[in-house]
């Protein structure tokens, strides 16, 4: 099951991902970073931003009437609204700055789920979800009553749509699920899924953490209701995140939390709050989280999202066909991944695999990636992980093998 047209290549050939590299100096030239899926390290451009917010153009924002308190504001706005053109938000007032994706959940389970749903609803998840996305559902579900089904996967570990849409039913008031797996690099036909969450009424919320770092996400075509990410999976920094959700939802939910910036006016009497984004933001914003932001979407479309995706689809494609040359090597997830691939060795622990992968240069990420259930499900306790961005080239492919091929002569 392919991706949607949206997230398909078309534009002009990748260029070497060495014409990246230099703008990277947390990588230097001979370490092999292929943990991106965790975190993206930053370039030089978003590092500039965020010195300079915390250095000369300091100030706070919303509170002051000094220039540079204003200059500040200007600039802290001018994010939300370059955040809100980079997914195709209808308006900057669609946009909650939050910590991180795992904020934006838990503040939509909190003042949407927690206030909509009732007793015998119902929540559907699926198998591949991050940990995030589905212990913020459990909490609300236990508070209200509410029950949750989970969609399987297909053969090639992609969320099995088919199957979707034979189990949801009226009952279904929330649908949240990852538009691309952080374990498998499976990317998920959103349009298609959320027109089945829409015939039985539902709403639908997207995970758009491995998404929106490479590939282009437009919230209208994709028709979904909520939409979040963290800064720091997008070469941002970390600490700060986006929630999108659609303007008549957002008007009819309460504060997420109480304090400055998110009220109207206050008396011990009564307090009435502020339109939505400010109404869930409270307290001083992470202002240089919002700056450093920026910086990053400039960053990657200065690239092009188009020729990201297309550099780290191709190493993806290399990594699957040298490593499946492997007897001992097991890969999962689908042969065309978002970036991501994962995998374990025969008589290996992963932690082994990291560890020995290290001794050679080579970063990956070891364990069960926050997603436990999809471990079950795959019959691990954990997995092996390599993932892509766009400082990473053939070298890092070159290096990941040679590490295996240590590391199978070690256990022999």
């Amino acid at each position: 099951m392919g991706p949607p047209p949206s997230t398909s290549f078309a534009g002009p050939p990748p260029r070497a991902g060495e014409d990246f590299r230099s703008d990277f100096p947390g990588i230097g030239e001979v370490w092999h970073y292929l943990d991106t899926a965790a975190t993206a390290q930053k370039p030089q451009r978003v590092i500039d931003a965020i010195a300079r917010g915390y250095g000369p153009d300091y100030a706070t924002v919303h509170r002051g009437v000094y220039k540079r308190s204003a200059d500040m504001t200007l600039a802290y706005e001018a994010a939300r609204r370059r955040v809100a053109g980079f997914i195709g938000a209808g308006s900057e007032n669609e946009i909650v700055f939050v910590r991180g994706a795992t904020e934006g959940i838990n503040l939509v389970a909190t003042c949407w789920a927690g206030e909509q749903l009732k007793a015998g609803d119902r929540i559907l998840l699926s198998q591949l979800e991050h940990h995030s996305n589905i212990v913020p559902w459990q909490m609300v579900a236990e508070k209200v009553g509410a029950h949750i089904d989970v969609i399987p996967l297909t053969e090639d570990h992609c969320i099995d749509l088919d199957a979707m849409a034979a189990m949801i039913t009226p009952a279904h008031k929330l649908v949240s699920l990852a538009h691309v797996s952080n374990v498998l690099g499976s990317v998920l036909n959103c349009r298609r899924a959320a027109d089945i969450a829409r015939a039985v009424g539902a709403k639908i919320l997207l995970d758009g953490c491995q998404a929106v770092p490479r590939m282009r996400v437009d919230v209208q075509a994709l028709n979904c209701d909520f939409y979040v990410f963290s800064a720091h999976k997008l070469y941002g920094p970390t600490g700060f995140g986006v929630l999108w959700a659609r303007p008549e939802l957002l008007e009819a939910m309460p504060p997420y939390q109480g304090g400055g910036a998110m009220i109207d006016r206050v008396s011990f009497e009564k307090t009435t709050y502020a339109p939505p984004p400010g109404r869930f933001e409270a307290g001083t914003p992470h202002i240089v989280g919002a700056l450093g932001l920026h910086a990053a979407i400039d960053y990657v479309e200065s690239i092009g999202l188009e020729r990201i995706h297309a550099i780290e689809t191709d190493l993806v494609a290399q990594t699957r066909a040298a490593l499946s040359q492997i007897n001992s090597v097991r890969l999962f997830g689908p042969e065309e991944s978002a970036g991501i691939v994962s995998f374990v060795i025969e008589g290996v622990h992963p932690h082994d695999i990291g560890t020995i992968l290290d001794e050679e240069g080579v970063a990956i990420r070891a364990g069960h990636h926050c997603a436990q259930p999809l471990m079950a499900s795959l019959g691990v306790d954990a997995t092996a992980r390599a993932s892509f961005g766009v400082y990473s080239d053939a070298s890092d492919v070159d290096a990941l093998i040679r590490g295996i091929e240590r590391v199978t002569r070690i256990f022999g």
